[in-house]
């Protein structure tokens, strides 16, 4: 195995040595959380490794065998055994330092070690949110293992942080976390969330574990603000009529009731202009969408205007494109995290993203180290459309836009706007 220098900088030294077992390591997307939570894993083990060059290799005192849950995209990719290298660790024992093995497996399979006992754990990007199967198999190996996990925005609201409390020991289990702190929407029929109490208890819990790494690329970001129109008369029969245009019937699910509205807002034809005028002028852009029928609008564009592109989502995971002029069409679920690209410096988001979590991951995949760009280019496509604003606010706010909420102020405002009338 080669032997290579760790890179970390004081600063990187300095987190490492805040951090703790348990902890969330909190850092944008090129920041050095893989490799300074290697370093924290050899360090917490009794071991030593060189520092830029400075130092040697010791065996650990305390050796546990080390596994990674992270993404299927970067198992598949090998990119946690590339960060591996430098510190002597293996998927072969043989080779690895104090003969520990190296396991590097998808969320998808965590369940698989929950009979694991005594190793240490990196969980990396934050998955165990809410209290589903994930959530259940991270508390299972949280209770025999060490461990700690690493995300770019650890949450959007408190629930997303509860699985961690718990596996930390400030909660029994998820009917003490919500008696003490939740309280729910009386009025609906299903269990729905109105708002959090004592938040000073949750947000001293949170600083507790939460370990930020700060990262400075050096380039300049531009963020530019694309006005954009909407078929104001559509949208006022969906969203005060509650009347399905496309399939001609009445709308009686709150989630229904926004695809609609947004359907409307983010097919209008004004986008599409827009987005061609961006494309002709930065040339090699990356387009975010979330709707199936936005990526048909984006076909058809760049189809009649000849500009090749490629596509990321749930059914194609095709490479960046080559040449001059070129759009990359990423759909948010499936591509906000796990790529990266320096032969570009443009992101078109054609439609807002409900969660502020998602929108940051996707503004990273051009924020590089390596890029060769020092400025970036942003570019919001936003209407006048309530729920459009509505979702700004809630993306400045870094906060998860919540459909319920909305369509519960307005239904409230309208109320009150007839009762002043009568």
């Amino acid at each position: 195995m080669p032997v290579n220098s760790v890179e970390l900088s004081d600063y990187q030294i300095d987190v490492i040595r805040k951090m703790k077992n348990g902890c969330i390591l909190v850092g944008g997307v090129g920041t050095g959380k893989s490799r300074t939570s290697l370093e924290y894993y050899v360090l917490s083990c009794g071991g030593k490794v060189p520092v830029n060059g400075i130092g040697k290799y010791e065996p650990m005192d305390k050796p546990r065998d080390l596994y990674i849950i992270t993404t299927a995209q970067k198992r598949d990719k090998g990119e946690w055994l590339t960060e591996c290298l430098p510190f002597h660790l293996s998927t072969d024992p043989e080779l690895s330092l104090s003969n520990v093995k190296v396991t590097v497996d998808s969320w998808n399979n965590i369940k698989k070690y929950q009979k694991v006992y005594g190793a240490f754990f990196i969980f990396d990007e934050q998955r165990v949110v809410g209290s589903g199967a994930w959530a259940k198999a991270f508390l299972n190996i949280a209770r025999k293992n060490q461990w700690i996990l690493l995300s770019a925005t650890p949450g959007d609201t408190w629930s997303d942080y509860m699985a961690v409390f718990i596996a930390n020991g400030f909660y029994k289990n998820k009917t003490e976390f919500t008696t003490k702190h939740v309280i729910y929407n009386p009025y609906v029929k299903y269990r729905q969330i109105d708002r959090y109490v004592s938040t000073g208890e949750l947000i001293r819990h949170r600083n507790d574990i939460l370990v930020v790494m700060k990262r400075d690329t050096g380039k300049q970001k531009i963020h530019k603000y694309v006005p954009v129109d909407y078929d104001k008369f559509s949208y006022k029969r969906i969203l005060k009529d509650r009347w399905d245009i496309y399939e001609d019937e009445p709308i009686q699910e709150t989630g229904k009731l926004c695809y609609l509205m947004r359907r409307v807002v983010n097919s209008d034809p004004s986008r599409e202009i827009e987005t061609l005028n961006i494309i002709q002028q930065r040339k090699r852009v990356i387009i975010f969408y979330n709707y199936d029928y936005e990526l048909d609008i984006l076909r058809n564009l760049l189809d009649e205007n000849e500009i090749p592109y490629a596509e990321w989502n749930g059914q194609k995971h095709e490479p960046l494109p080559d040449g001059s002029e070129w759009a990359y069409l990423v759909q948010y679920s499936a591509g906000a995290e796990g790529w990266n690209c320096i032969t570009s410096d443009t992101i078109i988001f054609f439609s807002q993203n409900y969660s502020y979590k998602m929108t940051a991951q996707a503004q990273g995949r051009i924020d590089r180290m390596n890029s060769p760009y020092d400025i970036l280019y942003y570019y919001h496509l936003r209407s006048t459309a309530s729920i459009d604003l509505a979702i700004q606010k809630a993306l400045k706010n870094k906060k998860k836009f919540n459909e319920s909420s909305f369509v519960k102020k307005f239904d409230s405002d309208s109320f009150n706007g007839l009762k002043n009338v009568a």
